[in-house]
């Protein structure tokens, strides 16, 4: 585990709403500066923590449908659900030490 993974608009509801741990979305593009900016703050996030959360990414250029479904106006955005549902969301690039404070707050 620990892997950040690629979720779709056919996998999210398998990925995200029924999975048993808490999950972190990061909806991006490959053109996003920010984006890319924090996708190793998350990748060594989700080494660190290991099971207690799933961190997946969903490509809003090749996912419409979802990014649509949550509302997605800039990004990045990341959502945090628990239990099928979406408890907290945070838009735009933070540091490492920030986001992980953020994601060990639901993990």
């Amino acid at each position: 585990m620990g892997a950040v993974a690629a979720t779709t608009d056919a996998s999210f509801d398998t990925d995200v709403i029924k999975s048993d741990t808490p999950v972190v979305v990061d909806f991006w593009a490959p053109w996003c500066g920010p984006c890319r900016m924090i996708a190793p703050a998350l990748d060594a996030i989700s080494a660190e923590m290991g099971d207690k959360v799933k961190i997946v990414k969903v490509n809003v250029d090749e996912n419409p449908k979802i990014a649509s479904n949550y509302g997605i106006m800039s990004i990045p955005t990341l959502m945090i659900f628990k239990g099928g549902q979406m408890v907290d969301r945070k838009t735009g690039a933070a540091p490492q030490a920030a986001l992980k404070q953020w994601i060990s707050g639901h993990a």
